[in-house]
């Protein structure tokens, strides 16, 4: 097959374009009759959580995957039994007149893969853990011994390659955060780096062999290290005359609200810079649920042309010269800089974290976390129970309010004004002629559009809100704007996160320190696309760095639902963590327990611990890696078998079912990081 590679300007380092929606071209596979990447749409994948011996039940849950919008269906093989289970399944499906594409997924057994591969019409491999060592082991490795652990992995890794190229059956490499092999760990660390490593090195046996069917993946549960591995990737392929699709998922999601929202953060922001050839939402929840997440995902770019053009703020390369596009040392002067100013002006890097440095305003900016800010001059404002929608619960008797964790910073009430006294902590913001004539101006603060805040008079003494648009940057008057000021960032764009990243990046050109609220509305949105879309367009300039705060505008939606999302973007990101965090896989054909009904349990007793993260993992393929990005874990070892972690430590092996949730409760006790429940 011809190498579609078209050489992309990739100034952005990992993206055709930072300012412009341009998809990066891939080459094209042939994944049975349905081909992906190319100029393909963007498919969509889910995987089944039966177990692979029971043909009926597999066979009748690819059917459900397929009707609500699975193009491909992954099933797991985990032995010799199940690859060969796969040629019953397959042909009862294509009796019932259904030929979507199957995926063996194999973790640990070449012999299952090499048989998989002859009967289905893509195999997925984990390079961490297919013919390479994963013990949880500090091992050192010289270079030379490194390279004879390679020599040994291609010897037994190529005769798939083999049998792949003879029977025309794809191959998606997908590396896991958590399964990256001791050898990999050795040199490059549990680092984005160190996932992009692992596939090239498994891409290079591959184009030894001159077998180029080939999909790519980096999953984590953590949605900024996804992010940054994907970009590294495509900057090494490239550099490498590489163009292979991108599956793109965030690995152990999680269900419902949290699920989602995280989901469209990691996916949703690669999306945005045009990367990313299918997708698969995981979930856990019954696989016929993810389809629809995917696919409203995966619509909204279906949508945009191939070369969309936002509008820009300023020429396209404006962003490009601001940026550290060096993805292997630290942050640098770029030459437009050095050209421009002799003082060291901060740049962002899009393969490591860092947040945009702002100098504080009350609690707003600086080393504060990013706020939250809801409109709430549509309620009855007589009756300060709505309050508890935002977090504020209104006590009658008492007369006072008690703060859940999640409880907004301010409210905008525009010009309408409160019969009652707010909570203390809660800042209440007006337009700006409606704020002037307030008798009472304690924790009142005023918006004022950008254009009219140099010409007023009278301003806050504290704090001032100043509403603006991403394309007002070149306005030389913000430079006029005084250290009491907070920006409310908006755009109106098709293309709106790449002019509101502008706009940030701009900031940090001209050294601009005020702290920014991102601002989305979405009028006439129902509430499963508004938190997909807002966590897609946000979620990606807080993994990014930006933002000191979030305001999601919906007047249709209910305010519990808005601040539900703006608090489960902002945990999503790792930006302002307000509640456990459930690191869930979504099931599968090895999972040795009810995931959905464990996982709700497990919840139930937890779901107080805020800032905690607990793993919960049907089986060992990724529960121990996982768990160097929770606090503790929950394992499935065997039938009816729990092994419990603290990090990545074991604490206790072979736990019966039903003690251990207590156990793990116990553990929890023991460290310190126990609260009861009010």
């Amino acid at each position: 097959m011809e190498n579609l590679l078209v050489k992309p300007d990739l100034s952005g380092g990992y993206c055709n374009s930072l300012t412009q929606y341009s998809r990066f071209l891939t080459r094209e596979v042939n994944i049975g009759d349905l081909a992906m990447g190319g100029k393909n749409p963007i498919r969509i994948q889910s995987m089944t959580t039966t177990d692979t011996m029971n043909t009926l039940a597999t066979v009748e849950q690819t059917i459900r995957m397929v009707e609500s919008g699975s193009e491909y269906v992954r099933i797991t093989a985990p032995s010799v039994k199940e690859a060969e289970n796969l040629t019953e399944i397959k042909k009862q499906l294509r009796l019932r007149g259904y030929n979507v594409p199957l995926i063996a997924d194999i973790h640990f057994t070449p012999n299952a893969a090499e048989l998989a591969a002859r009967i289905v019409e893509k195999v997925r491999i984990n390079p961490g853990n297919y013919a390479d060592k994963k013990k949880f082991a500090n091992l050192e490795y010289t270079q030379d011994a490194y390279q004879a652990e390679l020599a040994r992995i291609y010897k037994k890794f190529i005769p798939l390659v083999k049998i792949c190229k003879e029977y025309g059956t794809a191959m998606r490499i997908g590396t896991n955060h958590g399964s990256l092999s001791d050898r990999i760990m050795s040199h490059y660390g549990d680092t984005p780096r160190g996932m992009v490593e692992s596939a090239m090195e498994f891409i290079r046996m591959c184009e030894d062999q001159n077998y180029f069917n080939l999909v790519i993946s980096m999953k984590a549960s953590n949605t900024q290290v996804m992010v940054q591995a994907y970009r590294l990737l495509v900057e090494t392929m490239v550099k490498e005359s590489m163009n292979y699709p991108l599956h793109l998922g965030v690995t152990e999601a999680g269900d419902g609200e949290d699920g989602r929202i995280k989901s469209a953060v990691g996916i949703g922001t690669l999306l945005e810079d045009g990367l990313g050839d299918t997708i698969r939402v995981s979930l856990t929840e019954d696989p016929e649920f993810e389809a629809p997440v995917a696919k409203a995902l995966a619509d909204r770019y279906s949508l945009r042309s191939l070369n969309f053009e936002a509008e820009s703020i300023e020429s396209p390369n404006v962003l490009n010269s601001y940026i550290n596009l060096d993805s292997k040392g630290e942050n640098h002067e770029s030459h437009a800089q050095l050209q421009t100013s002799n003082s060291k002006l901060p740049t962002y890097s899009p393969y490591s974290y860092s947040r945009r440095i702002t100098e504080p305003v009350q609690h707003i900016g600086g080393h504060f976390h990013p706020v939250v800010m809801i409109d709430v001059s549509k309620e009855n404002l007589k009756d300060p129970y709505f309050l508890s929608a935002v977090g504020y619960n209104y006590s009658a008797g008492l007369d006072k309010y008690n703060l859940a964790d999640q409880a907004c910073d301010l409210v905008y009430l525009g010009d309408n004004l409160p019969s009652f006294s707010f909570p203390g902590n809660l800042k209440q913001i007006y337009n700006y002629n409606t704020w002037l004539n307030l008798k009472d101006k304690s924790n009142c603060h005023p918006l004022i559009n950008f254009k009219e805040f140099n010409k007023v008079e009278v301003k806050d003494e504290f704090l001032n809100f100043v509403q603006i648009s991403a394309t007002q940057l070149n306005n030389a008057a913000i430079e006029l704007l005084n250290d009491k000021v907070v920006l409310i960032l908006e755009t109106s764009a098709a293309h709106g996160m790449a002019e509101q990243r502008s706009f940030f990046v701009a900031l940090q050109q001209k050294n601009i320190r005020i702290p920014v609220i991102i601002k989305r509305s979405y009028p006439n949105f129902d509430a499963d696309l508004l938190m997909l879309y807002a966590a897609t367009d946000t979620g990606a300039l807080f993994t990014d760095g930006f933002g000191d705060g979030i305001w999601i505008d919906a007047a249709e939606q209910n305010l519990a639902l808005l601040n539900s999302t703006s608090f489960g973007i902002l945990q999503a990101t790792r930006t302002r963590i307000s509640k456990t965090e459930y690191i869930s896989c979504p099931s599968c054909g090895r999972t040795l327990f009810d995931l959905q009904e464990t996982t709700q349990l497990i919840r139930s007793r937890t779901d107080h611990l805020k800032g905690l993260k607990i793993g919960i993992m049907g089986c060992i393929v990724n529960g121990p890696g996982e768990m160097a990005d929770a606090d503790y874990g929950y394992v499935g070892t065997g039938p009816d078998k729990i092994t419990l972690y603290r990090g990545q430590e074991v604490v206790k092996k072979n736990v019966n079912t039903a003690f251990a949730l207590d156990e793990l409760i116990d553990i929890i006790k023991g460290d310190g990081n126990w609260v009861e429940k009010i």
